[in-house]
């Protein structure tokens, strides 16, 4: 079928494709026979890898079956049991999908944690799970085996690459002691598969327990957003594989269809992603808005410098805005299908310039609409809600909701199971009788006439800051503990590059004086003890924070004080 170079030729096949499509969930389902199993005798290559020293290689559906097996009886010979957790604290590289895929074989929960963390994010995350095991390789061993300590539960660290002799086992060791033939457990879709901490506004990070059905329900949106995600495709995407992003938006779902994904250890560089994408022949990606708005300023006109065979591409995290859709559209030779979903009910809701039928064809899907979230994805019912629990009307601001039960009665299978040890947090996130009940978002939108949302911000505290979801409690928490720090707030700065950025309100210690030095300090102590992303990019230091009568701290008032102080200054 022979598209507009908006990638929708007209039609909108929004009410078609809702309509015909049906939840089908096996009882019995497992991520690691979806996903690397029933592909192991197909030839074909899973993994792609690359790092920054130039090192490079492939695993094939075979070698990732057989290495995931390995892995799940070496942890079962020394007594992790199913259910229990396991960290995986690595990055995009083999071994990440390899434990991944054999947690899921033995039954046990995955917990992805980005290497980017800190000591005290590690800890608390590590402490509160439980986990009894961890993979890190040298860009987190050190700090794994100094905090262990703190964590009772922690019995084993494997070591992978140079982190080998530095820890418990490596990882070679490890694989080479799984006994063969080894028989991967039978789980529901209704069992645990891994635990993804997520930030908040108030308290520690919680954990989302995801089930194996999740996937499922992530599928029609991966497929719509990638335009079909036909043919040969070969996938890659800068986003961490620890985070929800690169393992529900990337990773598992091209493993789920037998693909090719391509993972790469190093930092993101435009001209880097370009090289890369023509490399690999990369047909199908998901980029932040941050990450397009730097290619786009480096490579105005990409096509004239590399040979592309890009077919589709989702972006998420915040708005792409009008510049850089027209860009993808007019410089790549595709339209970029903006998407919106979080770790508890990811991939709800997008735009779709193409689609699959039942039968396999690609058809028109729905047009975009530039600077919309889209509209629901099939399988899923979204609704805006207002405060009581009704459903807003077009026009009006409301708290974007998902139904546990989709248009034809059937449960939809995309939900997590629950906050980890903290019931009170899971139902709070339901509105309505439990068994049919909607989950919010915690972000506000509008929903126009024809089912678009259109996004208003978010209804707690939480922001995204250059594609990272930033939780401010976690960071006011730590740059409390510095001995100069009465009190702090953190707060989006608008920023025209990365959305916004962090920006932390302190009130000093008495005796203590704020300079520029004191700044650097406070930037410091938040770099070394949470993840890169998570410090302050700038630092005020004021008299008193705005509080309720009750005490309880007002971040809505210095969030509107920096957006009044971007609009004063746009418009001087």
């Amino acid at each position: 079928m022979q598209t507009d170079p908006g990638g929708n030729d007209g039609r909108d096949a929004h009410e078609q494709l809702h309509q015909a499509w049906r939840w089908q969930v096996p009882p019995d389902f497992n991520l690691a026979h979806a996903c690397c199993t029933r592909w192991a005798a197909s030839g074909r290559n899973a993994i792609r890898w690359e790092d920054e020293a130039g090192a490079s290689g492939r695993l094939s559906y075979a070698g990732l079956d057989a290495q995931a097996r390995a892995f799940a009886a070496a942890l079962a010979r020394r007594g992790v049991q199913r259910g229990e957790r396991v960290a995986i604290v690595l990055a995009q590289r083999p071994e990440t999908a390899v434990a991944l895929m054999g947690c899921a074989m033995l039954g046990a929960v995955a917990m992805p944690l980005s290497v980017l963390f800190g000591p005290e994010a590690l800890v608390w995350r590590l402490a509160d799970s439980g986990a009894v095991a961890a993979v890190a390789d040298d860009a987190t061993i050190a700090q794994l085996l100094a905090l262990r300590g703190d964590c009772p539960a922690l019995a084993l660290i494997v070591g992978v690459g140079a982190a080998e002799s530095a820890a418990d086992l490596g990882w070679r060791a490890l694989l080479a002691d799984g006994l063969p033939g080894f028989a991967p457990v039978d789980t529901t879709a209704d069992d645990a598969a891994l635990l993804i901490y997520t930030s908040g506004t108030t308290g520690p990070p919680k954990g989302a327990l995801i089930p194996h059905r999740a996937l499922l329900g992530n599928l029609p949106g991966f497929v719509c957003s990638q335009n079909g995600f036909a043919g040969d495709a070969v996938f890659w995407s800068p986003a961490d594989w620890a985070w929800t992003g690169g393992l529900m938006d990337a990773l598992l779902p091209t493993l789920y269809f037998g693909r090719e994904i391509v993972g790469f250890r190093g930092r993101f560089q435009p001209e880097r992603a370009f090289e890369l994408m023509q490399r690999h022949g990369v047909t199908h990606s998901f980029l932040f808005p941050t990450a397009l708005k730097a290619m786009m300023k480096a490579v105005p006109e990409p096509r004239s410098r590399y040979e592309l065979k890009l077919q589709a591409l989702m972006s998420a995290g915040e708005a792409v805005g009008d510049a850089v859709f027209g860009w993808c559209r007019d410089a790549l030779g595709v339209p970029v299908n903006e998407m919106f979903g979080q770790t508890e009910m990811n991939y709800i809701v997008g735009n779709c310039a193409l689609s699959v039928d039942a039968d396999g064809r690609v058809v028109p899907g729905w047009p975009a609409r530039p600077g919309s979230m889209g509209r629901a994805y099939p399988g899923h019912r979204i609704a805006v809600l207002d405060d009581e629990g009704r459903e807003c009307a077009p026009g009006v601001p409301g708290d974007v909701a998902l139904h546990r039960l989709d248009r034809h009665g059937d449960p939809d299978p995309v939900f997590f199971l629950g906050y980890w040890r903290n019931e009170a947090a899971t139902r709070a996130k339901y509105t309505g009788d439990p068994a049919a009940s909607w989950c919010r978002s915690g972000d506000t939108a509008v929903m126009d006439a024809d089912g678009y949302l259109w996004y208003q911000g978010r209804s707690d505290d939480v922001f995204k800051a250059a594609g990272y979801r930033i939780g401010p409690s976690e960071i006011e928490n730590c740059l409390v503990k510095h001995p100069a720090v009465a009190n702090a707030a953190v707060v989006p700065k608008p920023d025209a590059e990365r959305g916004a950025v962090v920006k932390a309100y302190v009130v000093l210690a008495a005796g203590v004086q704020g300079d520029e030095a004191l700044v650097g300090e406070l930037q410091q102590h938040v770099r070394a003890r949470l993840a890169p992303y998570e410090y302050p990019k700038e630092i005020e230091f004021i008299e008193a924070l705005p509080m309720t009568t009750t005490g309880k701290l007002q971040r809505r008032v210095l969030r509107l004080q920096e957006e009044d102080r971007a609009r004063a200054r746009l418009q001087q």
